[in-house]
């Protein structure tokens, strides 16, 4: 696995438990055996989850005395923000570009992008 922080984000938000973990702790900070109450899983499958999320810096896990709490730290999410806002920027203009694009062809001969001609020809 990657050792960047924007991989190991997404590795660690690719699954969906680790997902319901990051927005169960979204609400509130909670303890481990807290988190796994409404998964069919070990405590050890939780603690491994908990440590990939650890990991990317999606979780923190704090000490006081027996009591460990995990709390949500979003700020990392902001480099994953960053990273799609950044691409879906790219794609929406190149989407515009083909719209134009398409447009200018239309314009320049409507019965080539007629939906019904084009219908006719792929099913005859």
């Amino acid at each position: 696995m990657e050792d960047d922080p924007l991989s190991l984000t997404f590795a660690a938000l690719a699954d969906p438990t680790r997902r319901a973990i990051l927005a169960r702790l979204a609400t509130r900070e909670a303890t481990v055996n807290e988190l796994a109450e409404p998964f069919q899983v070990s405590l050890q499958a939780i603690s491994k989850h908990l440590k990939v999320l650890e990991r990317a810096g999606l979780i923190s896990r704090g000490r006081n005395a027996q009591y460990r709490p995990c709390r949500l730290e979003a700020a990392s999410l902001d480099t994953a923000i960053g990273w799609i806002e950044q691409h879906r920027k790219v794609w929406s203009d190149r989407f515009d570009l083909l719209e134009q694009h398409l447009r200018n062809i239309q314009d320049t001969n409507p019965q080539k992008l007629n939906p019904q001609k084009l219908d006719k020809e792929i099913h005859p």
